[in-house]
């Protein structure tokens, strides 16, 4: 979620260096988009949206 909102935010000039980090087979790419994460979230968020709007990023460069 934290990694969305520094892709996300056109403010920042990190975005850049941010999807640097998801480039590898460890990061983002794990997620079988199950969205498990998403139901189980304490704070009602949608962690898997995310994920998957930073995966599209990275595809779109």
């Amino acid at each position: 979620m934290a990694g969305y909102r520094w892709i996300a935010n056109s403010r920042d000039t990190y975005g850049a260096h941010c999807k640097e980090h998801f480039q590898n087979e460890m990061s983002l790419f794990r997620c079988h988009t199950i969205f498990n994460c998403s139901r189980t979230c304490p704070k009602g968020l949608n962690p898997a949206k995310a994920i998957a709007e930073i995966k599209l990023a990275l595809a779109t460069e």
